[in-house]
């Protein structure tokens, strides 16, 4: 961006060092630091024409508390998320998980849709308290839960589809919250290393790609410090902290657990999933601008991944460091980021203050989803190459991307969604092109599911899911056709074959949804979408027959 463009200030935080971070100023992002990457460049608009290397894995995502439903189905116990969703005022329009997609009673239809989609791999969570009623081993496991997951991982193999496992997507059991304190208490360690080890037990012989925690950053600063994700705690400046210590020490041990138990009959890795946006100076030639981006990525994914692959840690460095076979990467966007002017006192101090920083957003970015995920695909490559000159090249999978909705009355002709896929892996191209060791892709999500605070008001699918019908009927998107292109070619061959695609895919979507979608009436749509939407040929046929009616009145 050149420097007098025109930025929005999106947010602003205050500042005040805490000591129990400290070891995240530790490294100064270096512009020169990746030999093969120029980061003084930033070529916005220019394509890759090229294919992926030979067995890169394509895939979609899910997650256990999003999808399933069936909250309180064969033995399963309450998770922090039922407690929470319950709770009025808690969720938009005060929707729950209860059934959610349903995904618990449809496993051979998903996997029919993921088989149509020709992936290589699904991820999914294991709902710990479904496995666990209340978190605790020694209190009872619930074979029920071990056999839903046993069903799953067999129907994912039996379509030659490689099932990568995440153990923590959030769902905590709700006892082990009103006992303990949930991740503010020490004790969360040995309980989700002894969950950790019965999933290694029951499923390890057929799971080889194991994720302890997805985005540890949002169960530490969403759940104990501000308090808008379960269990809603407002532990402000210590709350986030603790839990993402006790975190951290969980994914260490578990992955020793792993390493010393399992790893020699079950040749399967361990890695953690972390998210986080990519932080660009607003002045590449300033210095403190430099400084505060550096921090606004290091408090994200450096938080957790610099004890992980550097042993940059107060305590237990040796025990923690060199945790992790892969990395999961998580991504959605980009914030250009600038030096605080105005320190704060340090009785305002938080997770939020001790940053530094504000944040500041290019108002020509495009924002067709949620009101934080701008698309800046150009940003994607940029936090693949700060990963492999920061933590030495690790093997990297990347475990969440895409784009979600704000209408409320889903358009199944998703050519926002299609434009953001195409131009982040074709960034993710790139990164490889630079060096970058990218294994895998995971498109953020099959399906329309759940989403936290947000409930159902965001939709993220590849798949549209009609949450008003008690069956809830999957419908494909136009990005469906798009992105299994994508993986059908492994890449992107040529400019005109990928505008086919594009124009093939929208070409598919119903025409009967775009008229829907434009009628002020769109909640009428939820309602008519399973009789409407599949086809075209509907629409017509309807119409055909108020004709053939008319004509009839009028012979008579």
């Amino acid at each position: 961006m050149e420097q007098n463009q025109t930025v929005t200030v999106l947010q602003a935080q205050e500042y005040h060092a805490a000591p129990l971070v400290c070891h995240v100023f530790v490294l100064v992002l270096c512009l020169s630091s990746a030999e093969d990457f120029d980061w003084t460049k930033n070529d916005h608009g220019s394509f890759y024409y090229g294919t992926f290397p030979a067995g890169f894995s394509w895939g979609a995502g899910s997650s256990a508390y999003q999808t399933e439903g069936a909250w309180d189905k064969d033995g399963k116990g309450l998770s922090i998320w039922d407690v929470f969703s319950h709770k009025k005022g808690k969720i938009q329009q005060n929707d729950t998980g209860d059934s959610s997609c349903e995904g618990y009673h449809k496993i051979k239809d998903d996997v029919g849709l993921m088989k149509e989609l020709k992936l290589n791999h699904y991820r999914f969570s294991i709902s710990w308290p479904r496995l666990i009623p209340t978190g605790i081993k020694s209190d009872h496991i619930n074979e029920k839960g071990i056999q839903y997951y046993n069903e799953l991982i067999d129907h994912l193999l039996e379509n030659k589809i490689t099932p990568i496992v995440t153990l923590y997507h959030w769902d905590l059991p709700q006892f082990l919250q009103e006992r303990y304190g949930g991740w503010q208490n020490i004790s969360m360690v040995n309980h989700f290393n002894e969950f950790a080890n019965l999933c290694f037990e029951r499923f390890g012989n057929r799971i080889k790609y194991w994720m302890t925690f997805n985005n540890p950053w949002s169960v530490a600063v969403e759940g104990y410090e501000t308090g808008e994700h379960a269990p809603g705690l407002r532990l402000r400046g210590t709350g986030a902290y603790k839990a993402a210590h006790h975190i951290i020490k969980a994914h260490a041990k578990v992955w020793h657990t792993y390493d010393t138990q399992w790893r020699a009959k079950q040749k399967g890795l361990v890695g953690i999933s972390l998210s986080g946006h990519w932080g660009e100076p607003v002045d590449i030639s300033n210095q403190k601008d430099i400084e505060a981006a550096e921090r606004y990525v290091q408090f994200y994914l450096g938080w957790f991944a610099t004890p992980i692959f550097h042993g940059d840690y107060p305590q237990e460095k040796s025990y923690i460091k060199g945790t992790c076979d892969f990395l999961g990467v998580g991504h959605f966007t980009t914030r250009y980021i600038t030096q605080k002017n105005h320190p704060s006192a340090r009785s305002s101090s938080s997770y939020f203050t001790d940053r530094d920083l504000a944040e500041l957003v290019d108002p020509r970015w495009p924002d067709p989803g949620s009101e934080w995920l701008y698309s800046v695909p150009w940003g994607f490559r940029r936090l693949l190459n700060f990963v492999k000159s920061q933590y030495g090249n690790p093997m990297i999978y990347v475990t969440e991307n895409g784009v979600s909705e704000k209408i409320q009355c889903t358009e199944l002709c998703d050519d926002w969604r299609i434009q953001y896929f195409k131009d982040y892996t074709n960034e993710m191209l790139k990164a490889i092109k630079d060096g970058v060791n990218v294994k895998g892709y995971t498109a953020w999500s099959l399906l329309d599911k759940f989403e936290w605070d947000e409930g159902y008001s965001e939709r993220f699918g590849l798949y549209y899911v009609d949450f008003r019908n008690k069956n809830k009927p999957r419908y494909p998107k136009a990005s469906v056709q798009f992105y299994k292109r994508i993986i059908s070619s492994n890449g992107f061959p040529n400019q005109r074959e990928v505008e086919n695609w594009r124009r093939k895919a929208v070409e598919t979507c119903s025409t009967s949804n775009q008229l829907l979608a434009a009628d002020p009436l769109t909640s009428h749509m939820e309602m008519v979408t399973e009789i409407v939407v599949p086809t075209v040929c509907t629409l017509s046929i309807l119409l055909s027959a108020v004709f053939l009616m008319f004509l009839l009145r009028r012979r008579n």
